[in-house]
């Protein structure tokens, strides 16, 4: 997915570029942050430079590649310093284990180590190794020592790699890390600190081994709220039933299948949970006796027995300290009046709500948000500009109530 920043707003990225074979993706990812308008200035380790010449970058970036701590002339002259000072982020791609070894213990060998020390900017490294190294007791330590001190870790995926090998050590590929660098460009960071549980896509109620119950619902709209809420700078959990999405870049991803494998995944996560946004459209029944095996077809009518599943979000919202609870509402009709009335019953502080017809299985939707100020119409956008939206309000909303609080 790409996010377009304005020339206004435009960013400035250190790319820092070590030895690997992923090098070569790299040069792709410096064209499109470029196309992106966001600036970047291209840092390569000696082992880099014998995978893909400096050229390259020079070309697709228009600014000179910097390679050599010990170069003397004027526009190098403390580039180990200086380079960081004018920039909002600095990304390592690919993050060999050897640099990755060294950050995590102090050591500042060459530029781009040295670089990474003397920063004052946020630090994401994408690691890419063969399998054995990634699994290897040292780096796990030295990449746990690095989440400790603040660093983003992206990724690795799992795939086939350059040694013919196949396991996890393969480097996220460029979309994936052009998402990640334009929300954390984009993030405003009001909810630092904050732990963000979200709740996304349909359940699946089993009546026997190859049926069920379900609904429409892609998982679109939640997706987007857990990726506005990481680019708001927020820790997020995403649990979601089943989706065809590739999830965002959250803290944690809790895949589920039934309503009551949802509600488990969130008791297990609300005690350290400070807004909890329910966007899941949760199966409101389930099958009493769910056969063990496959109902055969015949000409006499079958009856299936319905139980209610729980209601994951009146059961959260009835905790007595409940997080900030954010509810939705899909209705056919009657939408005001519907929503008010669902908000109501669960004491909701803020409930958004939508009509089905129109958002189930689109990119675009219209919210409409109701709050103790009444109504606030989000006229139609992008389902990921809509989440923004509704995160700025959550988070405002959220604050006074805590002012609230502590003078009260």
């Amino acid at each position: 997915m790409t996010i377009l920043v304005s020339a206004e707003s435009a960013k400035r990225i250190v790319l820092g570029v070590t030895g690997g074979v992923a090098a070569y993706k790299v040069a792709e990812l410096a064209r499109l942050l470029t196309q992106n308008a966001i600036e970047v200035q291209t840092v390569m380790t000696e082992a880099a430079c014998q995978f893909i010449a400096p050229a390259t970058f020079q070309s697709l970036t228009g600014r000179p590649v910097y390679t050599n701590l010990w170069e003397t002339n004027a526009s190098y002259n403390m580039a180990h310093i200086h380079l960081s000072r004018d920039a909002d982020m600095i990304l390592v791609a690919p993050a060999s284990a050897d640099f990755i070894a060294k950050i995590a213990n102090g050591l500042a060998d060459d530029l781009l180590t040295a670089l990474c020390l003397a920063r004052d900017c946020q630090l994401l490294i994408a690691p890419a190794m063969n399998r054995q190294m990634w699994e290897h007791p040292a780096t796990q330590r030295n990449v746990s020592r690095l989440r400790q001190d603040g660093v983003r870790i992206l990724g690795p995926a799992s795939g086939e790699q350059a040694c013919g090998e196949v396991g996890m050590g393969r480097m996220l590929e460029v979309d994936e890390l052009l998402q990640t660098v334009q929300s954390c460009l984009l993030s405003n960071r009001q909810l630092a600190g904050k732990n963000i549980l979200v709740t996304a896509g349909p359940t699946y109620e089993a009546i026997d081994p190859v049926r069920g119950i379900t609904n429409k619902s892609s998982g679109k709209m939640g997706y987007a709220v857990a990726q506005a809420a990481v680019e708001a700078g927020a820790s997020v959990t995403l649990v979601s039933g089943p989706t065809c999405l590739a999830p965002p870049m959250v803290n944690k991803f809790l895949p589920v299948v039934s309503a009551a494998d949802m509600l488990q995944a969130v008791q297990a996560e609300i005690s350290h949970t400070d807004i909890f946004i329910s966007v899941a459209a949760v199966a409101d029944y389930r099958s009493v006796n769910a056969s063990q095996q496959k109902i055969k077809k015949s000409d006499k009518q079958l009856t299936l027995e319905l139980h209610p599943n729980p209601d994951i979000l009146m059961w959260v919202a009835s905790l007595p300290e409940p997080p900030f609870c954010v509810g939705f509402a899909a209705e056919t009709d009657d939408l005001e009046q519907n929503a008010a009335i669902k908000r109501a019953q669960k004491k909701l502080p803020l409930l958004a709500a939508n009509l089905a017809q129109e958002t189930i299985g689109s990119d675009e939707s219209e919210l409409v948000l109701f709050d103790d100020n009444g109504e606030h119409v989000l006229p139609k956008a992008p389902k990921i500009e809509q989440a923004r939206r509704l995160i700025n309000h959550v988070q405002l909303l959220y604050y006074q109530e805590h002012q609230q609080h502590e003078k009260d």
